[in-house]
Formats: C-alpha cells, sequence, structure tokens
C-alpha cells in the first residue's frame, strides 16, 4: 500500500512524502531542516530510508530548508536542469550535493519508484511529478501552476490519488490588501490556481476514476480551508457525486502532518 502525506502545505512553507512500505520520496521541503526532520521523525520515518528529494521550483516556500538538510543528510536532489542550476550557483544547496537532473515527460527508477516530470505553468521554470509506487498504483502532483495545459491534463489522468493546488478564492484575492500588480500575477497564466479552476478539474479527474484528492498550497490570506472545499463539494454535488461516499477530498493542513490518504 502507498501512501501521500503532506508534512506542511500552504504560502509559507511545501512538503510531502510518498511513502511505500518502509521506503518513501519526499517533495520539496520548504521549512526548516528541524521542522522538516521533526515531522519525519513523527511518522517513524528513517531519512536512511529516503530515496530522494524532488524539487519542483526555485521559491523559497519550497526550497528553504534543503541546504541544512543536505550538509547533514546524503539524499539525492532530483528537478530540472534549470532548477537545479539556480540553486547551485546560488549557494541554496551545498556545492557537493548529489544533485540529479531529470528529463520532462522520461520515466525514471528513483529507489523503489517510478518518476515522471512535467512542466507546469509558473512562474519561474517549474514542475510536477507523476509517482507509481511498487504495487502499480499512481499518484501525482501539481502545485504552482497559474494553468492546466495540456502536458498537467495528460500526466493527472489515470491516477489514483492526486494532489492539486487550490491556491486563492478569487473574491478574497479581489477584495484583499493585495497590490494590483500582485493580485494580477497570481491570476495570471503563470500564477497560481483558483478553487473555482482547482474544483473543475476535481470532478473531471474523479469522473474519469480517480477517488483521493489532496488540496494543496492554499494561500494563508487568500483562501482558508473550509472555502476551498466548499467549492470542490459543491461542483461535486451538481454533478451528482458525494464525498466520503465516491471519493475522498482532503485540504492539506498548513503547518502540521496531514492525515494520511492512502492510495
Amino acid at each position: 500500500m502507498a501512501e501521500f502525506i503532506s508534512l506542511y502545505s500552504g504560502s509559507s512553507g511545501n512538503c510531502s512524502v510518498i511513502r511505500c512500505g518502509n521506503r518513501y520520496l519526499m517533495v520539496d521541503m520548504g521549512k526548516s531542516c528541524r521542522t522538516t526532520v521533526t515531522a519525519l521523525k513523527e511518522l517513524g520515518l528513517a531519512i536512511e530510508d529516503c530515496d530522494g528529494i524532488l524539487v519542483t521550483h526555485e521559491h523559497s516556500d519550497h526550497v528553504k530548508g534543503l541546504n541544512v538538510f543536505l550538509k547533514h543528510h546524503r539524499v539525492p536532489l532530483y528537478g530540472a536542469a534549470d532548477t537545479l542550476d539556480m540553486l547551485l550557483h546560488n549557494g541554496i544547496v551545498p556545492p557537493d550535493c548529489d544533485a540529479i537532473t531529470l528529463g520532462c515527460d522520461v520515466p525514471e527508477e528513483l529507489g523503489a519508484f517510478g518518476v515522471k516530470m512535467f512542466a507546469t505553468s509558473h512562474d519561474v521554470p517549474c514542475v510536477g511529478y507523476r509517482i507509481t509506487s511498487l504495487d502499480g498504483k499512481v499518484m501525482a502532483i501539481a502545485t504552482d501552476l497559474g494553468v492546466l495545459t495540456a502536458g498537467v491534463h495528460q500526466a493527472l489522468s489515470g491516477c489514483d490519488l492526486v494532489a492539486l493546488e487550490s491556491n486563492y478564492d478569487l473574491r478574497m484575492l479581489r477584495e484583499g490588501p493585495y497590490p494590483y500588480y500582485l493580485r494580477a500575477r497570481i491570476e495570471s497564466p503563470r500564477g497560481h490556481l483558483s478553487n473555482d479552476e482547482c474544483s473543475a478539474k476535481v470532478l473531471e479527474l474523479i469522473q474519469e476514476g480517480c477517488k483521493k484528492i489532496a488540496l494543496c498550497h492554499l494561500s494563508q490570506e487568500n483562501n482558508t480551508p473550509e472555502l476551498a472545499l466548499r467549492s470542490v463539494f459543491n461542483t461535486l454535488g451538481a454533478a451528482g457525486i458525494i464525498p466520503d461516499s465516491d471519493c475522498i477530498v482532503q485540504a492539506q493542513r498548513r503547518n502540521e502532518i496531514s492525515p494520511a490518504l492512502a492510495f
């Protein structure tokens, strides 16, 4: 059995674990090494059982803890060439760390997992990951994307679980304190995904057979878990789909470990 577990998720930091047996991968590390290691210990995960860290992009809420962590632990770091080059060139990761470039849409075997990286639309080079466990179960994670491109649609299709960004409520964003340029960036095709956009995709995924959805990267200023879930539940309900009966939809917690989602 495989599990997706968010250690923390939101505008202040993002990190998740995909576990199968005693082996696991991490995706990003946007809070301190201490915070992340404490969460791993709480889950009973030994660092020597980690098959690698997949990094999505260079923003600090995804890479903040990597430098200290990789200085103390010899865990491979995987990602796109542009992102790894930037992290190494700017000293965000140690120069002697095991940084390994992946190719987009090229299947790779990383320890106990099959991984395929795919591009997302953001204001810096950014990727998501489609991950296959030892028992053949498939999940995908896609955060920090302003629009659902054809490549993203393809990567999310046919998954048992999808972790998808539900970053902002449009009304909160437009009526909130952010200046116009920042609101425009968030709403743009290279910004973030709204609750409404996420909900429409969740409906499509569930209609195709996906049974588990993790709503990720909720903005602290422009969203709440209640709003994100209400948007999804309203969309599903209009189509006659009943959460907890036909599927499980879970908003990931900002500053603590979320309940594990088996897939």
